[in-house]
């Protein structure tokens, strides 16, 4: 029985992800979910940036700002689990190769009612690194949330105010060696 949906731009499929069902790069002759085999593929330098929003009360992106969130420093701990998910991405979705992470940078623009972070990844490998990107602004972002959690809660414990949004891989690049 499978279940599987082709959806392109993974590992080993055409650069602009429209790749044909019959050519399924994470599926063999079978219907198996595989890994994709990028052995053969030549090193290049790659780089991939990724963003998204946290939107908060106006008190509470004020709090982050003063250092005033009883569970310490917001970006800082947010940073730091953006680099640990970038670094582990390779544990938590299927088929993802491990990769060699040569930089991560952690950027955050704090405004009245939002928080974006910005992750930038770099790898020299045979793959890209969109979901590592992908990964480190998501994890970020929910660190973010649980930091705040006691202040974004409104009476009845709900979070009316709070959501993350506007995900996605802003640019990605591929240089030959």
């Amino acid at each position: 029985m499978t279940d599987e949906t082709p959806v392109g731009g993974a590992d080993g499929d055409s650069e602009d992800g429209t790749g044909d069902e019959r050519d399924l790069t994470h599926v063999d002759e079978e219907g198996n979910v595989q890994m994709v085999d990028v052995g053969s593929k030549p090193d290049t330098r790659r780089r991939a940036v990724a963003r998204g929003t946290i939107h908060l009360t106006e008190s509470t992106v004020d709090a982050i700002r003063d250092d005033q969130i009883g569970k310490g420093d917001v970006l800082a701990t947010a940073r730091i689990g953006a680099i640990q998910a970038v670094k582990h991405t390779w544990e938590t979705i299927p088929m993802c190769h491990q990769i060699p992470i040569t930089n991560v940078e952690t950027t955050f623009d704090v405004a009245d009612e939002r928080v974006t972070l910005t992750v930038t990844v770099e790898t020299t490998g045979k793959t890209g690194c969109e979901m590592e990107a992908l990964e480190g602004v998501t994890t970020g972002l929910n660190v973010v949330w649980d930091m705040v959690k006691a202040a974004e809660k409104d009476d009845d414990g709900q979070y009316p105010d709070t959501q993350i949004s506007d995900v996605q891989v802003v640019s990605k690049e591929k240089h030959q060696e």
